[in-house]
């Protein structure tokens, strides 16, 4: 093994091979007093030894935080929002990050995975964030998606984070405030990284839960006098829109943290690694929920619309119904309007109120036949 490491040492390009002498110069073209642009997506930077943050008199630079671990150890943690190609490029070379890596960091809309590029593994979750609304229609949108992606390396942490939502600050700080923990190192941040993920898909399946429940209500209570059996298909299929969203960030995420949680790897602490099969535990408890929900939306929408279908049937049998009771008179007034001469009691004094009451009798009884049947 130690041959190998040194054979890939040697073939690796000298512009990725870090410098651990402190007068030389960086290996990487990274420097952010030339490019002032190359900062302007850093959200935070800083150094951390045996759990707690190095205090300096001003934040680092990726490079400066670097050179502090490779000389006294510890770790890096380097947060980015939605950086750029050109912002990305120089941090990128400074901590000899894959190609490909970069390239899905920096583009985004990528499914959740877990890839391992040499002694870097690079991790893509999607955060999920619910939305409020006063009243759910077929144009609310329930779940807004974002991603945060994560290089977890021997002696540093890169997340990059895309969305609105899904700040990563307050977990910071949580985990800064359990030393012993955070003194794990690198791993440890992932792990809680993926635990607040997690987290965050529990309590949004619960509200999409409510939002589900109060939609079952409304179809399959009587509807108010006047209104449309089928107007709740329209908000049914917008939530079904939205859970198959939310299932796209939970399902693909389960085989991950399996792995991490089953398969001993190099860069995750085995202590660690414990803690990574109670993500997975939860995981797989959300996506039986997410499975759960799309099935019984199926189940709303397919009674939703037979209920449309009967609504429909019973208004055709209504029109029928007096469609019929209305065909006796015209009938009647059809024949007498032939003006024939010799009509039945057309000379008759008593002859057009008669035929009135048979038509009336006539109706009235096919009326009581039709409303006795159910059919009025």
């Amino acid at each position: 093994m130690s041959m190998i490491r040194d054979l890939r040492a040697a073939v690796r390009p000298s512009s990725l091979r870090p410098s651990l002498r402190k007068n030389s110069a960086p290996y990487s073209a990274y420097d952010t007093t030339r490019d002032p642009s190359a900062s302007s997506a850093v959200v935070d930077c800083a150094v951390y030894r045996d759990g707690r943050r190095l205090v300096t008199p001003a934040t680092p630079t990726p490079h400066e935080a670097m050179l502090q671990v490779r000389e006294e150890g510890g770790f890096a943690w380097i947060g980015l929002h939605e950086p750029t190609e050109a912002e990305f490029a120089g941090i990128a070379r400074e901590f000899g990050l894959h190609p490909l890596a970069v390239e899905d960091a920096v583009h985004a809309h990528q499914r959740p995975k877990l890839e391992r590029y040499d002694d870097t593994l690079f991790t893509v979750f999607k955060t999920i964030h619910y939305v409020e609304h006063a009243e759910l229609t077929a144009t609310s949108e329930v779940v807004e998606t974002g991603e945060v992606m994560c290089f977890t390396g021997r002696d540093f942490v890169i997340t990059v984070r895309h969305g609105g939502q899904g700040s990563l600050r307050a977990l910071r700080h949580r985990l800064q405030d359990d030393p012993e923990l955070l003194a794990k190192g690198p791993s440890a941040v992932l792990h809680a990284i993926a635990d607040h993920v997690v987290d965050g898909y529990i309590a949004v399946a619960e509200a999409v839960q409510d939002d589900i429940d109060e939609v079952e209500i409304d179809v399959f209570s009587t509807p108010a006098k006047g209104s449309a059996r089928g107007s709740d298909a329209g908000r049914i299929y917008q939530l079904k829109r939205e859970v198959l969203e939310f299932k796209r960030a939970v399902s693909p995420l389960l085989r991950p943290m399996q792995l991490l949680s089953e398969r001993p790897m190099r860069l995750i602490d085995p202590d660690i690694q414990k803690y990574f099969r109670d993500v997975a535990d939860h995981l797989a408890r959300v996506q039986e929920e997410v499975l759960g929900f799309d099935e019984l939306l199926n189940s709303i929408l397919q009674a939703n619309l037979a209920q449309a279908t009967v609504t429909q049937n019973e208004d055709m049998r209504k029109i029928t119904s007096w469609a019929a009771i209305i065909a006796v008179p015209t009938m009647i007034c059809g024949v007498y309007g032939m003006n024939f001469d010799y009509m039945p009691e057309l000379e008759w004094k008593y002859g057009y109120p008669i035929v009135l009451g048979v038509i009336g009798a006539v109706c009235f009884s096919i009326h009581r036949i039709l409303k006795r049947n159910g059919w009025l």
